[in-house]
């Protein structure tokens, strides 16, 4: 197909500022049919889709992320009449969050480096201490290992607030506003990760809840909304992480009811897994997938019919 005129596949993952005037013109002279009109009601959402874990240079940047993001923009020009709006999540973090050197500091008053897993057993001999909300740092690590089965990851600073790194990667803003001239509907966006004492990979609530805070829940507004739409795609970043939990929100909710998990579609190739020295995550994620596809998840690629 012939992709529209400002659309240059060669500027993925570059930061520049986008002409949005000339984006929602040329969107505007397309002419489609509205999307409130639309039946099958098609989702495309959009995980974390931003500068800091798709760009080259951004601080948490995930190999092969310029390529899904790629096919994830031609993937939403080749199917701009079949997608009836977008939601992009965006992760959203201040200096001081619990995954953050930061929060953490040895006996010699040393800050741990990023990728540094930070066990329960760290903890309790001294190891590692938390400058802030000790009671609850020390239960968050506890309720980690023991019902996520995981330890603590410190993570480079990344998406904060205010910061490029926390935008939307431009040439993807591009194809999300001309879909939205195009098709006369509104992309929406959702901010997650705010809550400093818990990590929040999945859009739709925190690694371990805090329900002292309103947004430290399951959002079941979201969850609803979503399953407003009969076929839900997903992309994003990363793979093995806040699109992974994402979906393991969904499954936790709805493993017994493959009518509803078949509803929703992973572009395997519009995601890509964490980088580790030392830890696999693209296996751990594989195998997960693989699990929840037996379960309904449909795994697709951007070359495949769209619903």
């Amino acid at each position: 197909m012939n992709y529209p005129e400002f659309y240059n596949p060669e500027r993925v993952g570059t930061l520049y500022q986008p002409d949005i005037a000339a984006v929602i013109e040329e969107g505007l002279r397309t002419q489609y049919n509205p999307a409130k009109n639309d039946d099958p009601r098609v989702l495309l959402l959009l995980i974390d889709a931003q500068v800091d874990f798709i760009h080259k240079e951004g601080s948490l940047s995930v190999p092969g992320a310029v390529k899904d993001t790629r096919r994830t923009i031609e993937w939403l020009f080749r199917n701009t009449e079949r997608v009836t709006t977008v939601i992009a999540s965006l992760d959203s973090h201040t200096p001081s969050h619990i995954f953050y050197p930061t929060w953490w500091v040895n006996e010699h008053g040393n800050h741990p480096e990023p990728y540094t897993a930070i066990s329960l057993e760290d903890v309790e001999e001294g190891m590692w201490r938390p400058l802030f909300e000790r009671d609850w740092s020390l239960k968050y690590i506890r309720r980690l290992q023991e019902e996520a089965k995981r330890e603590l990851m410190i993570w480079p600073y990344h998406t904060m607030i205010g910061t490029l790194g926390h935008t939307l990667t431009p040439a993807l803003y591009e194809a999300i506003a001309f879909h939205a001239a195009a098709r006369q509907t509104a992309p929406e966006f959702v901010i997650k990760g705010t809550i400093a004492k818990t990590e929040y990979y999945s859009i739709l609530e925190p690694e371990v809840k805090a329900p002292e805070d309103p947004r430290g829940i399951l959002n079941e507004d979201l969850l609803q909304y979503l399953l407003s739409f009969d076929d839900i795609y997903i992309a994003g970043q990363a793979k093995s992480h806040c699109v992974l939990e994402t979906i393991a929100s969904v499954v936790r909710r709805y493993e017994d009811q493959p009518e509803i998990l078949g509803r929703f579609h992973l572009l395997t190739d519009c995601t890509s897994s964490v980088c580790h020295p030392e830890i696999d995550f693209e296996h751990m994620a594989n195998e997960t997938y693989a699990r929840y596809e037996a379960l309904g998840l449909k795994l697709v690629r951007s070359t495949d019919p769209a619903a």
